[in-house]
């Protein structure tokens, strides 16, 4: 990239950089200091603004830099996670939302913990929380350092470490410093910057073909190299068996894990009543349907304007396939309109990274002060506030993904967040279902469920391709591949409903039935409800 290039792009970095660092000075003077503050932001915020939050939440780097470079790649097949990811809000509108702000005040194990012994569930609920949170960090942290390889010509390995570095620094800093009430602005602004950028994009690429569609994918199929079987079925999750198998694990984890997230179910507790909830869920699908819609556009785009070919040569995972296009569209690498393109998008996907990271961070935190700490600490002893802890938790969360995103950064942050979603819907969907559904569920039931997804879905990742046996793998040179799969969830999210049913019928402890009818009150009517 030309000196333009990274000038006007790391100028716009700095930009939202410091328009996010004022919203959390503002967000710092205006707390009261309480977990309620700090959690859910007083639950002050209206529909529509929580909508956009979410939708700021869920749109992540996976979604703007890695789908749209799958499809470019792989066409059909990568086009699926576009249809995963936004079918899956359709199980959080109808099953989760409304319930779970009925049911808990600020995290997950809240709402499994009312019916049941609180310490061992909230130990494995929040356990389970943590593990998603730092996966879907990392995708976050390897499209951040991914953007400054491009911004520097691909030759930026040391500015890579350095970008990683820094988006920690900045997530630690917003999260202790801001609580949830900065962290919803930061993701309502970088929603409308992103929502921005990705229409401006789409319709030049649908300029460039004069809005013809057929056109447009005939063009992408012609330059992909692959002809017709571009669009078609087949070209990454057709060649045997087990990669048919590998697209039905993923698409049920990318359809079950959202309504697993811990950062995407804490946003429930940020509106006044269960209502605004369910409102904010549909502003929210509304939101995510129209960008979804406009990533296909963008990857075929890509595939048809730079080629598949190039997208490939600049990033082996096809992570920079936006930011190509949108050079290509402005003219080129020596024309001004292409620099500027090419820096404001640039700029648009640094910032879904760092409001998305806020976000999770924050959850993880939670879980850890909320959850963890306040069930393993000594009884009696001197004990630190949920808010001091939760400070703290997110300097320790910040330092591990850092860690993690260093060791995976050359690989397709979608495919990265697929796992984390993976992981969600084995270890926390199950739980959450049964306690809202289940009358005899029971704690042990519980616990069995979180760790019977949890502990096979990792297994199972550290056993796949992701980790080794291949020139893509993370660690390439060694060789301790047994599952064949590279997404766990065909095997282990029906493992965690299995672990669930079978620790509930084994239990000794029967189950409560006037907590069950307490709590069934709560998530349909919402009285008692915080």
């Amino acid at each position: 990239m030309t000196q333009d290039h990274r000038a006007l792009a790391l100028l716009l970095f700095s930009v939202f950089i410091a328009i996010t660092l004022a919203i959390t000075t503002w967000a710092g003077r205006n707390r009261r200091g309480s977990a309620e503050e700090f959690y859910a932001g007083g639950r002050l915020f209206s529909p529509m603004e929580n909508g956009f939050a979410i939708a700021g939440d869920y749109m992540s780097a996976a979604s703007f830099l890695g789908i749209s470079g799958l499809i470019a790649l792989f066409g059909y097949d990568g086009m699926l996670y576009s249809v995963g990811f936004l079918v899956a809000w359709l199980v959080v509108l109808f099953l989760v939302a409304e319930l779970v702000r009925n049911c808990g005040r600020f995290t997950l194990a809240d709402v499994v913990a009312a019916r049941m012994r609180e310490r061992p569930v909230r130990i494995a609920v929040g356990t389970s929380s943590v593990t998603v949170s730092v996966l879907y960090l990392v995708a976050q942290m390897v499209g951040a350092g991914t953007l400054v390889a491009l911004l520097l010509g691909g030759d930026g390995g040391a500015a890579q470490t350095w970008t990683v570095i820094g988006v920690g620094a900045l997530m630690v800093i917003y999260v202790s410093f801001g609580g949830m009430r900065a962290t919803t602005w930061i993701q309502i602004v970088k929603s409308v910057l992103l929502l921005g950028g990705t229409i401006a994009l789409t319709v030049l690429v649908l300029l460039r073909f004069h809005g013809d569609i057929d056109r447009l994918l005939l063009s992408a199929a012609e330059h992909s190299g692959h002809g017709q079987a571009f669009l078609a079925p087949g070209l990454r999750y057709g060649g045997d068996w087990t990669s048919r198998f590998d697209f039905i694990s993923l698409g049920l984890a990318l359809v079950l894990g959202t309504a697993g997230l811990p950062h995407i179910l804490s946003r429930f507790y940020t509106v006044p009543t269960a209502r605004a909830a369910r409102r904010s869920v549909v502003w929210a699908i509304g939101l995510i349907g129209g960008f979804y819609l406009m990533t296909i556009v963008l990857g075929f785009g890509a595939a048809a304007i730079v080629g598949t070919a190039e997208v490939r040569a600049s990033n082996a995972a096809g992570n920079t396939a936006v930011p190509l296009l949108a050079l290509d569209l402005g003219g080129g690498a020596d024309s001004t309109a292409g620099t500027v393109l090419f820096a404001v998008v640039a700029a648009v996907a640094f910032a879904t990274i760092l409001a998305v990271v806020a976000g999770i961070t924050l959850a993880s935190s939670a879980s850890v002060a909320h959850d963890l700490y306040a069930s393993l600490r000594r009884r009696g002893g001197k004990a630190r506030s949920e808010v001091t802890v939760a400070r703290l938790a997110a300097v320790g969360i910040g330092v591990v993904a850092i860690g993690l995103g260093l060791l995976a950064r050359d690989l397709n942050v979608a495919f990265l967040v697929g796992l984390a979603f993976a992981v969600a819907a084995s270890a926390n969907l199950p739980v959450l279902l049964y306690s809202l559904f289940w009358r005899d569920f029971t704690t042990r039931g519980a616990v069995w469920s979180v760790y019977g997804g949890l502990i096979p879905a990792m297994v199972l990742v550290a056993l796949s391709p992701v980790v080794s046996g291949g020139p893509q793998s993370l660690f390439p040179g060694v060789d301790f591949q047994y599952f064949p799969l590279d997404n766990p969830g065909i095997v282990s999210i029906p493992l965690g409903f299995v672990a669930g049913w079978l620790g509930t019928v084994t239990s000794p402890e029967a189950p409560d039935e006037a907590k069950h009818a307490e709590t069934e009150v709560r998530s349909l009517t919402g009285a008692g409800a915080v």
